[in-house]
C-alpha cells in the first residue's frame, strides 16, 4: 500500500495553535491538547487513502476538504507522493473566502 507523507503549511500550524489556545482558555490545557491531537491523528491519517473528502477544484486547484467531528473542515491537497493540509478551519470560518484569498 502506498504511503504518502503528511506535509502541514504555516497557516494550518498556525490554526491548530490558536484552536488550542482558544479550547484551553475555555475548557484548560488537557483538553485542548487532546481535541488539537485528535484532528492532528485525523490528517496524520491522509498518508493512507489521502483521495477522501469533497474535491473545490472551483475555489483552487487540487483542494480538497474533509470534515473532522462535524466543527472543523480540513483543507488539503494531494501530490504524487503528499498530502499538504493547507488550513484547519474551526466552527464556522469561511473557508472558501480564506483559501481563495491565498496565492494556489
Amino acid at each position: 500500500m502506498k504511503r504518502f507523507r503528511v506535509l502541514y503549511s504555516a497557516q494550518a500550524v498556525d490554526q491548530l495553535e490558536a484552536l488550542y489556545l482558544y479550547i484551553a482558555e475555555d475548557t484548560g490545557p488537557d483538553r485542548a491538547a487532546g481535541y488539537v491531537d485528535a484532528i492532528a491523528d485525523y490528517c496524520d491519517g491522509l498518508e493512507t487513502f489521502p483521495h477522501r473528502g469533497q474535491r473545490r477544484d472551483g475555489i483552487r486547484p487540487g483542494l480538497r476538504l474533509i470534515g473532522f467531528r462535524r466543527r472543523v473542515t480540513i483543507a488539503f491537497t494531494v501530490e504524487d507522493v503528499s498530502v499538504t493540509i493547507l488550513g484547519v478551519f474551526y466552527g464556522g470560518q469561511d473557508v472558501e473566502a480564506a483559501l481563495q484569498a491565498e496565492d494556489p
